[in-house]
């Protein structure tokens, strides 16, 4: 499997904006993304004012396809719209399921 970690900054006020996007994401993205697994969103404890966005695919080429589809693009604008800066990504192969 493949994924990937992204730390947000929601703009004030914005946090129940992004779960439902991305709840949105899940409900109707993920069933029509091939390869799509898991989206999941975080509120560390120890970082207010941060969240931790998880998506998991089958593999890197699923992972890539989703990154390079317009429609992703399309969703990506409307979080980045929400977010005081752009995400940090960590990308990688999930190495223990």
């Amino acid at each position: 499997m493949y994924g990937t970690i992204a730390r947000i900054q929601p703009k004030r006020g914005q946090e129940k904006a992004i779960v439902a996007l991305m709840e949105e994401w899940n409900r109707a993205r993920k069933p029509k993304v091939k390869g799509a697994v898991a989206g999941y969103l975080l509120r560390p404890e120890a970082k207010n004012g941060e969240l931790i966005m998880v998506a998991v695919f089958q593999d890197k080429k699923s992972y890539r396809a989703n990154a390079d589809d317009p429609e992703q693009d399309k969703w990506y604008r409307r979080l980045r719209e929400l977010l005081q800066a752009d995400p940090t990504w960590e990308d990688g192969e999930i190495i223990v399921d």
